[in-house]
């Protein structure tokens, strides 16, 4: 069942980023240069293998439950973020992500920068590429190495983010528009309980916690959390007009 959790988050989480991700790529390419933007795309990729490569056997020579205690502060790290500007989105304190008012921020950028051309490549192509990419990927490969090291899943969690990234890529050069139609928002909600409840379960065992029924109690800490976010949600909502969108950038 955990292993499921583990696989299905990481998953989700990938969709999320790598969404995103693209929306950027997406901007870049079609108003700057495709080739310096899939330029960018591989040298991203190619950063973030070394990341893993790097942080991946290291995290295996960590005594398991003081891995537990690094990889529950991690998970906590990014999942209390992202829940709370899901909670913040949901209850109308702040404006929903919005991808297709990404996508025409970037393309008003991308329209106004300055020209700079060496080696055959549109430098702001390359570089907006590589910095959309390589930022948004990291968070998966944190998200990837942590999930695995605990769960002595590696595999089956980068599998699991191969796969949305594959389907979110396939969608995004099947139709050239980023995909606004995916519930992005709802995403980040249930990712971030997700990564919270994770968090707070492999951290508690770090630190000596006997979760009753050991991995049968995981299910009802995200559930815990779920209504404890829901419960946050209904104390904080306000009126939301229609039309209120985030057109930043922010995640």
């Amino acid at each position: 069942m955990s292993t499921a959790l583990v696989v299905l988050s990481a998953f989700l989480a990938s969709a999320v980023e790598a969404v995103e991700a693209l929306t950027i790529v997406l901007a870049v390419g079609t108003t700057r240069h495709w080739r310096s933007a899939l330029v960018g795309v591989a040298a991203a990729l190619g950063a973030l293998a070394v990341v893993v490569a790097a942080l991946g056997p290291a995290l295996t020579l960590v005594p398991i439950d003081a891995l537990r205690v690094v990889v529950g502060a991690l998970l906590l790290v990014f999942g209390l973020q992202w829940l709370r500007k899901a909670v913040m989105r949901s209850s109308g304190l702040k404006a929903l992500h919005d991808e297709d008012a990404a996508y025409a921020s970037e393309v008003a950028e991308a329209r106004q920068a300055a020209t700079v051309e060496r080696d055959g490549l549109d430098w702001y192509a390359f570089t907006v590429s590589f910095k959309g990419v390589f930022l948004e990927g990291l968070e998966v490969a944190f998200i990837v190495i942590t999930f695995g090291s605990a769960h002595h899943a590696v595999g089956w969690v980068a599998l699991g983010a191969a796969v949305a990234v594959v389907v979110v890529a396939s969608a995004g050069a099947a139709v050239h528009h980023p995909l606004s139609r995916v519930p992005e928002n709802s995403l980040k909600f249930v990712v971030g309980i997700m990564l919270t409840g994770f968090g707070t379960f492999w951290g508690g065992e770090g630190v000596g916690v006997n979760w009753p029924g050991n991995d049968a109690a995981l299910p009802v800490v995200i559930v815990f959390v779920a209504v404890v976010a829901l419960g946050l949600v209904r104390l904080y909502r306000r009126p939301t007009s229609v039309g209120h969108y985030e057109s930043a950038k922010a995640a």
